[in-house]
């Protein structure tokens, strides 16, 4: 992480930010094609705190993200994780707060089933 990003990442209160991580555009993205060259899994944390997870298929100049084979993960204090299926999914960018590549094998050893968790509250826009 560049200094820049690390110091604005400190202060979370004055914006919303976007996480990407530099491998996905660096190796996935071919920016004069726009186009991928692997799949890539992500997670999604959005603004009204729901944690969406799908395949990274592309963005726009105003950070709408296209996810598909989604799910959202819905967590509870009493229960394990609620997958809920979604599809092809596409979110505003204005929405989004967190983006983050998933290592999909430390992914598949978690069983969600056993995790309680409060769910992640609506983020306040001032």
């Amino acid at each position: 992480i560049s200094s820049a990003l690390r110091s604005a990442l400190q202060d979370v209160r004055i914006a919303k930010f976007i996480v990407v991580s530099m491998n996905i555009l660096s190796v996935s993205f071919n920016f004069s094609t726009n186009s991928l060259r692997y799949a890539v899994t992500v997670e999604v944390i959005t603004s009204d705190g729901r944690v969406i997870v799908g395949t990274f298929k592309g963005f726009d100049q105003t950070t709408n993200v296209i996810l598909s084979s989604c799910h959202e993960r819905v967590f509870s204090e009493t229960e394990g994780v609620e997958t809920l299926p979604l599809g092809l999914y596409i979110i505003r960018g204005d929405n989004i707060v967190l983006i983050g590549e998933i290592d999909l094998e430390r992914d598949a050893s978690v069983d969600l089933t056993e995790i309680r968790a409060a769910p992640i509250t609506d983020i306040t826009r001032r």
